[in-house]
This record gives structure tokens, C-alpha cells and sequence, in this order.
């Protein structure tokens, strides 16, 4: 960088101690990684129904994607129904804030989509949404 002259008379060289700005990035990136979010995704994208009151989820914990055939997704994952509840308790303790969205294709079976809201009610999860289309 820039360089003196001592009262020695030799030159030496000055450089800025990078230390203390590695220290504060450093804590600044285990901020970032302990307040972020994490979105699970079903892992199955259905043909969702159309609707005219439709409205963004701003916190979204859970995805829970029933197919036409009526097989249940979450976490990337095919899901029984007796396993629902489990799964969403789990995913649910990970971010408590979040909600669940479930994202039923228009042709699903109305008795797939009511199993997966009582298992998300019986998780503790009182937000529950169906994911549509505009």
C-alpha cells in the first residue's frame, strides 16, 4: 500500500489490518444463515384450480401437493396419509412462524384434501391455505 519513512531513515511498508472487517463479515453470514428461511417443496406441481380472491402467503413453511390420483407429496417426498401429521409437525417445528399451503390439482379427491387439513390441525398448524391459480 503506502509506505513511510521511520526516523531510522529506512522505508517500511504500511499495510491496514484486515482482521477486524473479516470478523464482522464473518458474524454478518451466521446472521444471514440463522434468520433465513427455508422453504420445503412438495415436489409434485398440480394443475391448480382458478379463483377470483386469491392472495399472496408472506411466510410459507410447509408445501403440501395432492395429485389427481390422489398421492400426497411433501419434502420432495410421496407421503401416506397416516403419515401426514408427522411429516408437518416436523417440517412445522423447523420454522413455527410459517403456514402450510396446499397445493390441490383441480381433479384431486375432496377426502385427500380434508385428511391433509385435519392432520395439519391436529399438528398445531391453524394456517392453512389451498394454493390456486389466478
Amino acid at each position: 500500500m503506502g509506505r513511510r519513512r521511520s526516523a531510522s531513515g529506512r522505508e517500511e511498508s504500511v499495510e491496514p489490518n484486515l482482521t477486524p472487517m473479516l470478523d464482522v463479515v464473518f458474524i454478518m453470514l451466521i446472521f444471514f444463515i440463522v434468520t433465513a428461511t427455508f422453504i420445503k417443496q412438495a415436489g409434485y406441481d398440480p394443475a391448480r384450480p382458478e379463483a377470483d380472491t386469491a392472495r399472496k402467503k408472506p411466510t410459507v413453511s410447509v408445501l403440501v401437493a395432492i395429485s389427481p390420483t390422489g398421492d400426497i407429496w411433501i419434502d420432495k417426498e410421496k407421503v401416506d396419509v397416516a403419515a401426514v401429521r408427522t411429516h408437518i409437525e416436523r417440517i412445522h417445528a423447523e420454522n413455527p412462524k410459517g403456514s402450510l399451503v396446499i397445493q390441490a390439482d383441480k381433479d384431486a379427491k375432496y377426502e385427500k384434501l380434508e385428511a391433509v387439513i385435519n392432520a395439519a390441525r391436529a399438528a398445531g398448524v391453524l394456517e392453512v391455505a389451498i394454493s390456486t391459480d389466478q
